[in-house]
């Protein structure tokens, strides 16, 4: 990855042509964790691209490098912060910092006032969740929406969900509450130490 130049940028409709590699390797990168997720469908990405939903990140060259969006459920009252992926050979890169950060202050900007939540079983992500002021709670305090858990179907644990009705499962469920934040700047995560020296990370438009 020696002189690489990532742009971190609000995807567009024009980055439909790698959602199947994201689709792809989400679903690799889970069962190479032994962890299970929620299964993303090609056209969900696409959309989520075209309403303006979603951050990308992708080289001077055009090469696929993470993927991340958010969503709004029960009429704009919660937002998720779901889907960060981020290939194989770029990782430790201090890019899915970057795609964090994007995705978390495009929700906040948007919807000020919405409570923002993150559901996983990633310790990454839990430190980067943590790093921005979320915090851990029950299944009870985020979404009931129907469609959000109707998504959760297609993982391998839905039947543990079930079994717990919804109260809990392998994922461990985070939450960003604006009135806990009143008054603060929004967070930002930092670039780890060991940020690869030879990636320089660029946040456009």
């Amino acid at each position: 990855m020696n002189n690489q130049l990532i742009f971190v940028r609000i995807a567009t409709a024009e980055d439909a042509c790698y959602a199947d590699e994201i689709v792809k390797e989400t679903e690799s990168s889970a069962i190479a964790r032994g962890s299970g997720i929620s299964k993303r469908s090609i056209s969900s990405v696409v959309e989520k691209m075209t309403t303006g939903k979603a951050v990308i990140a992708l080289t001077s060259l055009g090469e696929w490098v993470g993927f991340s969006y958010f969503e709004t459920w029960e009429n704009g009252n919660f937002v998720s912060n779901s889907g960060l992926i981020v290939a194989p050979k770029f990782r430790n890169s201090g890019v899915a910092r970057c795609i964090k950060n994007r995705v978390f202050r495009m929700s906040r900007r948007i919807y000020p006032e919405a409570k923002i939540f993150s559901i996983t079983s990633g310790a990454a992500i839990m430190k980067m969740n943590s790093a921005l002021g979320f915090e851990p709670v029950t299944f009870e305090e985020i979404t009931h929406d129907f469609n959000f858990w109707e998504g959760c179907k297609s993982c391998v644990n839905y039947d543990i969900l079930k079994q717990k009705k919804n109260c809990n499962c392998l994922c461990t469920a985070m939450l960003y509450t604006p009135e806990k934040n009143a008054g603060q700047a929004i967070q930002v995560l930092q670039p780890k130490e060991e940020l690869n020296t030879d990636t320089i990370l660029q946040t456009i438009n």
